[in-house]
């Protein structure tokens, strides 16, 4: 049960007024509550340890935003692996050439900044199109230099908040062999996807050529996950596995052939695609997938009135359909459909 006291609305008035001396004028209202929130943790006597790690998240947080935000427009993998490798390890390698080859399909890299496979991702990718969230360790005191030649990094204290900002900020992943931190942020990526908590994005788990690490995740998910009933059928068939270069940076490149982007609005999920569809593929679009709607049909339209007022992508046509929640997880599908169409841009 929440016992929290309220802001006082005399409080709330002065920090309306802050804000105006301050001259914040967009998005007054969250910013407000933000504050409002930290005088709330003050009411509530907050032990001084949470204190601490609310006051460093948001601060982290600030500096993330920061450094991400003069590079909005371009699109971004994160490219996950283990620290632990070293520059003569065929993996060394493939983590390398995969980043040169997103770098020059116009991408930026982002990686965790340290050495082993996020090393090899900003050296192959270079320091122009590299991207750091670091993590302060014992073990791991700067960034590696890549990334800091630039000074295009930031470093957290906290795993979460570098974490948010790796997956956050990208529109594509790829995953080497590693760890548990490497098992941790892939698992994660998959939860997101298959709860729908993330936008639908590529995932790329690339091995060594000739390599079965990913292999031998795929058999365990098949001959456990799935006969014990924890995922559902088709989970992990959202994921790429292989071992080639070339195969990784289609599947990122590939899934934004048509797809653009996609906003909620209420119970309306609107598929921006850069090529019109025509009706028959609309129809086939609605034969194929009206089993994960819970009413009406996949229609063409064009910008709804709400992405007008936010001058959202209207230039693009759209897809409107109403989803059922409960198969959000399988909209990895009707994306791949849209990416198929003849319609489509050449791939």
């Amino acid at each position: 049960m929440n016992h929290s006291a309220a802001v006082p609305p005399e409080v709330t008035e002065d920090l309306r007024g802050m804000l105006a001396d301050a001259g914040i004028t967009d998005n007054a209202d969250l910013v407000a509550r933000i504050v409002a929130t930290g005088i709330g943790l003050g009411m509530d006597r907050a032990d001084r340890l949470d204190l601490k790690i609310a006051s460093a998240a948001l601060t982290e947080m600030r500096a993330a935003f920061q450094l991400f935000a003069p590079y909005e427009d371009l699109p971004k993998a994160t490219i996950f692996g283990s620290a632990r490798t070293l520059p003569d390890d065929a993996l060394y390698r493939q983590a390398s050439e995969v980043a040169a080859a997103l770098a020059e399909s116009g991408w930026l890299v982002v990686t965790g900044a340290g050495p082993g496979i996020m090393q090899a991702a900003a050296e192959g990718a270079g320091a122009h199109n590299s991207l750091g969230v670091s993590i302060r360790l014992p073990f791991e005191e700067k960034p590696n230099a890549i990334v800091g030649e630039n000074a295009r990094n930031v470093t957290m204290k906290y795993f979460f908040t570098r974490k948010l900002m790796l997956v956050k900020e990208s529109k594509g992943f790829v995953c080497v062999p590693g760890g548990f931190g490497t098992l941790d942020e892939m698992f994660e990526l998959l939860t997101l996807q298959q709860t729908g908590k993330a936008d639908p994005t590529p995932i790329v788990l690339l091995d060594a050529p000739g390599g079965t690490f990913w292999s031998g995740l795929r058999r365990f998910v098949d001959d456990h996950l799935l006969p014990s009933g924890v995922i559902s059928e088709g989970d992990f068939d959202r994921v790429v596995v292989t071992d080639s270069v070339e195969s990784a940076v289609a599947a990122l490149t590939g899934f934004y052939r048509n797809y653009d982007s996609l906003r909620w609005v209420g119970k309306r999920l609107v598929l921006r695609l850069k090529s019109e569809p025509t009706d028959a593929e609309v129809s086939a679009l609605n034969a194929e997938f009206g089993a994960l709607l819970t009413e009406g049909r996949i229609e063409r339209r064009g910008p709804l009135p709400i992405e007008r007022e936010d001058d959202d992508r209207v230039e693009l046509p759209r897809l409107v359909l109403r989803l059922n929640q409960f198969r959000v997880g399988e909209l990895y599908r009707l994306i791949a459909a849209v990416n198929a169409l003849d319609s489509a841009p050449p791939a």
